[in-house]
C-alpha cells in the first residue's frame, strides 16, 4: 500500500492552504453571521436572504477559479485537478475544515456525484447541456433518490416512476432529502424512478435529467436538519405529477439507474469521508483551544474530568480514520470500485460517528456556547450525525462490510 503524496498533490495543497488561509478564514465569521442574521427568528423558506448567495462569496469562487483551485475532485487533468483519489484525501480534508469552503472550490457535493454522473455515463449532448455549466459553476443541481414513504435505503422499494412513453419519459412520484433543491442557481436535477418492475431487480430503475422549471416538478418544502436548513443549498421535498421529457433527457438509457447509482456512490461517499476528517481536525482544535483558555474550579477546562484522556482518544480516533480513508482510496485508485467496496462501506461507518464523538466532546467543552450558531459545532455534530443517514444507513453499510467477511468461511 502506498499513500504518500505525490508532488503535484503536495503543491495543491499548500495553494489551497494559503488561498483559504489569506482569502477565506479572514471572511469566514463574517458570512457566518451574516447566515445567521438573516435566519434569525424566521423559518419562511421564502425569505431571500436566508437563500441568497452572497456577493463576498461569488467573489471568492472568482478569485478560487483564477487561481487554478477548481473542480479539484475531478479525475481529468483537462476538467480538473486529474488528481488520484490518494492525492485527492489530503484537499478534502483541509476543505473540509468548514462547512461551506468545498463549495468555494467546486467541490461540493451533490454537483460533484452528479457531474461525476455526467462526465462518466452522460452523452455528449448531456455534457455540453449541464455538465459544462455545472464544471463552470454557472448552475448547481440536485439528486432525487429517497423518498418519503418507503425505506429508500432498500432502493429496489423505490415507488416513483420514470415510464417510457413513445419518445417520452414521463415522471412521477415524490421525493424528499434532494439535497441542493434550495440554491438559488440549481437549474437540473437527477431523478431516479422504476421504469420496468418485471426487469431484473438492478436493471428496473433509470436515471432521467430534469430541468428545475418543467411543467410538474414542484418544491413542495424545504427540510430542516435538525433545525438547520443547510442554507443557500438545503434538502427539499419535490413532487414530480405527469412530468415529461423528450427520452434523450434519461442518462445512458433506460434501465441503467442502478448501476449509475452505485458508480456514483462510491467516490461520493469517500469524498463525504475525506471531508470528515478535516471536520474531526476543526472540532478538536477547538476544543482544544477553548479547554486551555477557560476556567473552572481553579483549574484549566482541559484539566478537569478526564478531557486530557478524550483529546488523546480524539487524537488517535482522527489518525486512524485518516489512515482507513486512505486505505479506501488507494484500493479506489488500484481495483476500481468492486476491490474497494467493503472499504468504503467500511470508513462510510466509521467516519461520521468518529466525527460526532468529537463534535460532541468540543460541545461539552464550549458549554451553552456550543449549542449556539456562535460556534460551528452544532452544525458539525448534525452534519456528521445526517451522514450516518445519507448514501446509505449505518446499517447497510455493515451489513455489507460483514457478507464480505463471512465470505471468506462459505
Amino acid at each position: 500500500m502506498d499513500f504518500a503524496q505525490s508532488e503535484r498533490s503536495r503543491d495543491y495543497l499548500e495553494r489551497l492552504r494559503a488561498f483559504i488561509a489569506g482569502e477565506v478564514t479572514p471572511v469566514e465569521q463574517q458570512l457566518r453571521a451574516a447566515r445567521r442574521t438573516a435566519g434569525e427568528g424566521r423559518r419562511d423558506i421564502d425569505a431571500a436572504e436566508r437563500w441568497a448567495v452572497s456577493p463576498e462569496f461569488r467573489e471568492l469562487q472568482r478569485k478560487a477559479r483564477a487561481e487554478g483551485l477548481w473542480n479539484l475532485f475531478l479525475p481529468d487533468a483537462e476538467l480538473g485537478a486529474g488528481l488520484s483519489n490518494v492525492d485527492y484525501a489530503p484537499l478534502a480534508e483541509e476543505m473540509g475544515r468548514s462547512p461551506f469552503v468545498s463549495a468555494v472550490f467546486n467541490c461540493d457535493a451533490p454537483d460533484t456525484g452528479n457531474m461525476e454522473v455526467l462526465y462518466h455515463y452522460g452523452s455528449a449532448a448531456q455534457k455540453e447541456q449541464w455538465l459544462r455549466p455545472l464544471l463552470d459553476g454557472e448552475i448547481r443541481s440536485a439528486f432525487c433518490m429517497t423518498e418519503p414513504e418507503v425505506a429508500s435505503s432498500d432502493a429496489t422499494n423505490m415507488a416513483a416512476t420514470a415510464v417510457v412513453d413513445g419518445d417520452e419519459i414521463v415522471l412521477d412520484g415524490r421525493k424528499w432529502w434532494s439535497t441542493g433543491i434550495g440554491h438559488p442557481d440549481c437549474k437540473v436535477l437527477i431523478f431516479m424512478g422504476l421504469t420496468d418492475p418485471e426487469a431484473h431487480k438492478y436493471q428496473r430503475h433509470s436515471m432521467v435529467l430534469v430541468p428545475i422549471d418543467t411543467p410538474g416538478v414542484e418544491v413542495e418544502r424545504m427540510l430542516p436538519t435538525m433545525g438547520f436548513f443547510d442554507e443557500p443549498s438545503g434538502h427539499g421535498e419535490v413532487s414530480f405529477t405527469d412530468v415529461r421529457l423528450p427520452l434523450d433527457a434519461v442518462i445512458a438509457g433506460p434501465g441503467r439507474g442502478f448501476e449509475i447509482a452505485q458508480g456514483r456512490l462510491g467516490p461520493g461517499r469517500i469524498h463525504h469521508c475525506m471531508r470528515l476528517v478535516g471536520l474531526a481536525e476543526r472540532t478538536l482544535e477547538l476544543a482544544c483551544r477553548r479547554g486551555l483558555e477557560r476556567t473552572a474550579f481553579g483549574k484549566p477546562i482541559i484539566d478537569l474530568g478526564g478531557n486530557r484522556e478524550r483529546i488523546a482518544d480524539a487524537r488517535i480516533a482522527i489518525n486512524q480514520l485518516r489512515l482507513l480513508v486512505l486505505h479506501a482510496a488507494w484500493l479506489l485508485d488500484t481495483q476500481g470500485l468492486a476491490g474497494a467496496r467493503s472499504a468504503v462501506s467500511e470508513i462510510k461507518v466509521v467516519a461520521p460517528r468518529v466525527t460526532q464523538q468529537i463534535a460532541d466532546f468540543a460541545i461539552q467543552i464550549h458549554g451553552g456556547g456550543g449549542l449556539s450558531d456562535d460556534f460551528p459545532l452544532a452544525g458539525a455534530w448534525t452534519a456528521a450525525r445526517a451522514l450516518r443517514l445519507a448514501d446509505g444507513p449505518d446499517e447497510v453499510h455493515q451489513g455489507l462490510v460483514a457478507r464480505f467477511e463471512l465470505g471468506k468461511y462459505a
